[in-house]
């Protein structure tokens, strides 16, 4: 039988009683790790570019503005380009405001989407992993520099619509929001470094690439 051969100098440094190092275990990585990384105080905010796709639209729409978590609970989403439009978040309630039109209010029971976003963005910026886990089952995958956590709807309703949500991280930074629906194409909401990254990039393929963690360094 033929051994493998063993490079000399690996040899020669044990012999000598030299420490022959193993490789480092990889740091401990969880849902919990990432839930605790990506909690921000309030009030905090973050840039998003969000690309919308229809069967209705020539060309999907591209979206920008930020979200906003206010010291009350509010979670707000105002978008600056292409329109003006500002969603508020609270108690149950989404409140949508376009200039030159009176608010609209909407019951989140009646938006099951609407109250998925409280539920998930909402509940991962302040830290609240009873809301999420009670609202979703979550999985992590990946490590600590590049990460993926899976959001799976536990009520029927919201599952009818909505397939999962692929949340997107580097570090202590989360990324990107991919939405999939029951039927059609992923929405993606590429957010902080990402969105930055995404500046004058329209092409979908591109920015579905940083989305899934393509370019820039762990924060």
């Amino acid at each position: 039988m033929k051994f493998p051969r063993i490079p000399r100098l690996a040899i020669l440094l044990c012999a000598a009683a030299l420490p022959c190092a193993a490789a480092p275990e990889p740091a401990a990585f969880d849902a919990d790790w990432v839930l605790q990384a990506v909690a921000r105080p309030a009030p905090s905010r973050t840039v998003f570019v969000e690309l919308r796709d229809s069967p209705m639209l020539k060309q999907p729409l591209r979206l920008q503005g930020e979200y906003r978590r206010e010291v009350d609970g509010r979670l707000v989403r105002q978008v600056v380009a292409p329109y003006a439009e500002t969603t508020t978040l609270k108690a149950g309630e989404a409140v949508v405001e376009r200039a030159g039109r009176a608010p609209r209010r909407i019951a989140l029971q009646q938006v099951p989407e609407l109250a998925a976003i409280q539920a998930g963005f909402g509940a991962l910026l302040a830290g609240d992993r009873e809301l999420l886990r009670r609202t979703y089952r979550v999985e992590a995958s990946g490590a600590r520099e590049q990460w993926r956590l899976q959001l799976v709807p536990r009520d029927p309703r919201l599952a009818a619509g909505l397939q999962r949500i692929d949340l997107h991280g580097r570090g202590v930074e989360l990324r990107c929001v991919e939405s999939h629906p029951a039927k059609g194409a992923p929405q993606r909401t590429l957010m902080a470094g990402a969105a930055a990254a995404a500046a004058g990039i329209d092409d979908p393929a591109a920015l579905a690439a940083l989305c899934h963690g393509d370019g820039g360094p762990a924060r």
